[in-house]
């Protein structure tokens, strides 16, 4: 009989290792059951797995070598047991000394071991930070039924643009429509739309000279020969006038904003006598003769964004520079011929003017004195000067309609720099040029003939074809235009006493097209767009 078992227990023995480790187990508990041993089973241990010493040493080489050996650890149970029987396992010895990566790849090995789906060998205990990333990923493909379409670099490369896929697979595909505003304003067509004329409320009865946007209030200024000069509040809806302020036999010449838009400045044309209307006082005052300055009379000038000075420009070449605070005069500046047009530096520190013999001159305004003197390319006589608030170009008109970008660091440089782009939409002088505050378009006009009025788009230098609408008269003779400080509105005067108001915003359409595609494994949605711009005024 002890031979029929002694056999039956060494062929047990041969089965796995796992096997062999659990029968111990098990045999060991029963033994600190019953507390005592039959010399025919200590016999039958000591033939199968030796000695007790012996079998601990092997438990033990057990658990470093089998992926299952922290079973040990995890069940402090069966320790519990294994120490009252006596079974005394010796502790590994410390290091000498640690290693931080080591200690993290344990730390992960642990992790692994506690997910046993991430393990695939007996003897693989821990993981390397690369090995765990790509067995993770082999997870998600297997969880997902392979690598989405979403995931792939060359979905990426080709992102703007619309893929259908394979048609066996596609189910449908449908497109939508989704507005933005895009980062930068498109050229080509406008999609214009006028808004209620900005004087509605209060039409002049004479052509005006001026429009011009509050700096920071949702205000706009108009001035003309009808001797006023009226606020209204702009909303495009009804444009409700403010105040209008009446100055007797004074028709007005040029009227400006002060840069904290708390004072106007207006002008006649006639003698040396302006005008400053204190807004926050409800004054006006009348400046009759500043002393040192002797000019027949004060028309053309010019406020420093820097709200510092007032640049009035007088007869015979001559610059006349106060200051904005108390109208003293500071310094006068001359040119060879005559000045035709002037313009400030965004920080106030230039002057660029312009001559009626073609040339171009900046000054320095601390130091007075000229830092470059250039020649118009194919100008014989300038009439108009604008600088973008930007500081990147400098734009010129001429007697001939031509209209030359320059770069600005070019004209700083240069004696004769060559333009960045002629443009010739107009054929005749160039009276008006401003850019919009962003400095993506640049408004020129001419004074002397109908619909002589264009918007260019920056950089790109080309007019957009759609303005002034063709073949229909709308705008008659413009005398001055000006954008708003946030670029919502722009505004045109013209010859017949109104102020032509239009509200354009800037928009991307984006269309995007959902593309289901379905196999035996999975189903992807996938999902591109191609920006289609369109810039809307109205």
């Amino acid at each position: 009989m002890d031979k029929v078992f002694a056999k039956k227990a060494l062929k047990k023995a041969r089965g796995s290792e796992n096997e062999q480790f659990e029968f111990a187990v098990k045999r060991k508990k029963g033994l600190s059951a019953l507390g005592e041993k039959e010399k025919y089973e200590e016999l039958l241990e000591n033939l199968v797995f030796g000695a007790e010493d012996e079998l601990v040493e092997r438990l033990n080489a057990e658990h470093e070598h089998s992926a299952y050996g922290n079973l040990l650890e995890e069940d402090s149970s069966d320790l519990e047991s294994e120490a009252e029987v006596g079974l005394k396992v010796s502790h590994a010895k410390k290091a000498v000394w640690e290693d931080e990566d080591d200690g993290l790849d344990e730390a992960e090995g642990e992790i692994l071991l506690n997910h046993r789906g991430f393990v695939k060998g007996e003897n693989e205990k821990s993981l390397s930070k690369e090995r765990l990333q790509k067995r993770l990923k082999e997870q998600f493909r297997r969880a997902m039924g392979g690598t989405p379409l979403w995931a792939e670099e060359s979905l990426k490369k080709s992102k703007g643009s619309t893929n259908t896929g394979d048609e066996d697979e596609s189910l449908f595909c449908s497109t939508g429509n989704f507005l933005t505003k895009s980062e930068s304003l498109p050229k080509g067509i406008i999609q214009m739309k006028s808004c209620l004329n900005a004087n509605n409320d209060r039409p002049s009865e004479a052509k005006l000279s001026t429009v011009q946007f509050h700096p920071s209030a949702q205000v706009v200024m108009t001035a003309g020969f009808d001797q006023s000069i009226s606020l209204f509040q702009v909303d495009g809806k009804s444009n409700l006038k403010i105040q209008s302020i009446f100055l007797e036999k004074f028709p007005v010449f040029r009227a400006r904003f002060s840069a904290d838009g708390e004072q106007l400045v207006a002008t006649g044309n006639h003698n040396k006598l302006f005008y400053i209307y204190d807004m926050m006082e409800g004054k006006i005052v009348p400046i009759k003769a500043i002393r040192g300055l002797d000019e027949k009379k004060v028309g053309e000038f010019e406020v420093s964004p820097d709200g510092m000075f007032l640049l009035i420009i007088g007869a015979s070449g001559y610059l006349h520079l106060l200051t904005m605070k108390t109208k003293e005069l500071i310094c006068s500046m001359k040119i060879d011929g005559k000045v035709t047009g002037a313009a400030f530096s965004l920080d106030g520190s230039k002057i660029y003017t312009c001559s009626d013999e073609g040339e171009v001159f900046i000054w320095d305004v601390k130091s007075r004195k000229c830092l470059n003197r250039l020649t118009d390319d194919g100008s014989l006589k300038g009439t108009s000067i604008a600088v973008s608030r930007s500081g990147q170009y400098l734009a010129c008109g001429s007697q001939s309609g031509v209209v030359n970008i320059y770069s600005h660091d070019a004209c700083l440089k240069e004696s004769t720099p060559k333009p960045l782009k002629a443009v010739m939409n107009l054929l005749t002088p160039v009276t008006s040029l401003c850019f919009n505050p962003t400095s993506e378009i640049l408004g020129i006009a001419s004074n002397t003939v109908d619909e002589a009025i264009r918007l260019v788009h920056i950089p790109s230098f080309t007019a957009f074809s759609n303005y002034p609408v063709f073949r229909r008269k709308t705008v008659h003779l413009p005398q001055c235009m000006d954008f708003s400080p946030n670029s919502g509105f722009f505004s045109v005067a013209n010859d017949k006493g109104k102020a032509l108001l239009y509200r354009y915003q800037t928009h991307a359409s984006f269309t995007v097209r959902f593309q289901l595609l379905e196999s035996k494994e999975h189903r992807i949605i996938q999902i591109s767009y191609q920006p289609v711009y369109i810039m809307t005024l109205g």
